[in-house]
């Protein structure tokens, strides 16, 4: 049997993050409580395909990898910065 997933993506543009920190955090945790591997993405890892796709076979390979890793994980941790109360 493979190994559990726990997945993270940060909805922040910009890098350094401390959303994205929150989240590596979070994550970190969770893989070591149960055991299960773990992988953290930023908005920014999708690449420039990503903004004008429409469904996965417009990405590029490597934002589909991530799609798929996403769509494999046992948990996912999602966060979005705010400012002045609004969402990425």
């Amino acid at each position: 049997m493979s190994k559990n997933l726990v997945v993270g993506l940060s909805g922040n543009l910009t890098r350094p993050s401390k959303t994205k920190a929150f989240i590596s955090h979070i994550v970190a945790e969770v893989a070591s409580s149960t055991g299960a591997a773990s992988t953290v993405f930023d908005i920014e890892d999708f690449g420039r395909s990503f903004p004008l796709a429409r469904r996965i076979g417009d990405l590029d390979p490597s934002a589909r990898n991530i799609v798929e890793r996403l769509l494999g994980a046992d948990v996912l941790v999602v966060g979005s910065p705010t400012f002045k109360g609004s969402y990425t």
